[in-house]
């Protein structure tokens, strides 16, 4: 018996540690675990799973004229999924819950999110992408981020000279590039940044908490652009993208003004400086200590006096600099060049040519070549 007992007590722990044994999700193939068994289908909604619910939220005073003309279209987008929504611009509240024919359970948060952007100043043909299955919203509290209200409005709306670092840009670029890179509507509207699409884009949308901290939205955008090439191709799409992907750091450039008056540190000795010395081991260096009262009071009259005389003998010379003439300005006679020599004969033989020459008159040579001409025209008479 004591025997039997012992072996059915070894036993039953070892059975029980069996059964606990979970299958490790390493020892599974990884097919079974994608791929969905033949037959399958997604279980839909009927009318047996009715939902009940209520919400209700406020729109601002300038939402109520248009909210006034397009709320007939809400009630119409909203009937067709058998939830109701009223109006009440007396508390200034819209209002949506479920009715008996409900049967979507999650028609209402998609009801709520509806309401919800139309009073954040989204246009009713944008806001109602939301009620479709594969279509999301988020509104992002931006307000908080920034504690200086200047700041925040220079990093929300247009950018200036000064402060490059927006999310809006130039005229609408950045929201434009944004919107065309995550597939989703974004709109800026005061204190909250609202967008409406996919699941997929609203994970990146959330670039804009990084420009409110004063990082530029052109990173995040690059980033985007680089990760939309990637994921069309088929080999990198199963890979990681760290090593492709930027990586910027920033750097601040506003510099800290160095001191015009720079203190130098001095070599650190363990060691205390000397002890300076004392007046009186100055005189007992000097002699002065052992002199009398009469005699220290000579000697200082007597350096009183020789400091008189060097600055009146100063005094003089500065006075006496008015009455010294000036030095006399030696004129060196200008050296005659003897790189030009005048040719007297030439200029002799000039002269005469022009004297013998009459105004007017001809020159031998021409009186030649005359009277050649002359003597032929007889000669053919």
């Amino acid at each position: 018996m004591a025997s039997s007992k012992f072996n059915g007590s070894a036993s039953a722990p070892g059975k029980s540690e069996f059964r606990n044994q979970k299958p490790k999700p390493e020892d599974r193939d990884e097919s079974e675990l994608l791929t969905v068994p033949d037959g399958w289908k997604e279980l839909g909604f009927s009318k047996e799973d009715n939902p009940r619910g209520l919400f209700a939220t406020l729109f601002p005073k300038y939402r109520e004229a248009y909210l006034k003309e397009c709320w007939p279209l809400v009630q119409k987008a909203l009937n067709e999924h058998h939830v109701s929504a009223t109006l009440d611009l007396i508390e200034g509240s819209m209002t949506i819950c479920t009715t008996k024919k409900t049967f979507d359970p999650y028609i209402i948060i998609s009801a709520r999110d509806l309401i919800k952007l139309l009073a954040r100043s989204v246009s009713f043909e944008k806001a109602v992408r939301i009620l479709q299955d594969d279509v999301a919203c988020d509104i992002i509290k931006v307000g908080s981020l920034v504690r200086n209200k200047e700041r925040f409005v220079k990093r929300r709306e247009l950018p200036t000279l000064m402060v490059p670092y927006c999310l809006i840009g130039p005229k609408g670029s950045t929201l434009k590039a944004l919107e065309l890179l995550t597939n989703c509507y974004i709109m800026v509207h005061g204190n909250t940044v609202s967008a409406i699409g996919p699941f997929s884009g609203l994970k990146e949308v959330k670039v804009v908490l990084d420009t409110m901290q004063n990082i530029h939205p052109i990173y995040n955008i690059k980033t985007l652009m680089i990760k939309r090439e990637l994921a069309k191709d088929s080999e990198l799409r199963s890979q990681s993208w760290e090593r492709l992907l930027p990586q910027f750091k920033h750097k601040n450039v506003n510099k800290r003004k160095e001191p015009k008056k720079k203190t130098v540190k001095k070599e650190y000795t363990p060691f205390p400086p000397p002890q300076r010395e004392s007046q009186i081991d100055k005189e007992l260096a000097s002699g002065e200590y052992f002199l009398e009262t009469s005699q220290k009071k000579r000697q200082k009259m007597e350096a009183i006096k020789a400091k008189q005389a060097e600055a009146l003998s100063k005094r003089q010379e500065e006075r006496n600099k008015a009455f010294i003439p000036p030095n006399k300005l030696v004129v060196k006679p200008k050296e005659a060049s003897t790189e030009t020599k005048i040719d007297v004969a030439a200029i002799k033989e000039q002269v005469k040519k022009a004297q013998n020459k009459k105004l007017g008159a001809l020159t031998a040579e021409e009186v030649k070549l005359k009277m050649e001409v002359d003597a032929k025209k007889k000669k053919k008479k």
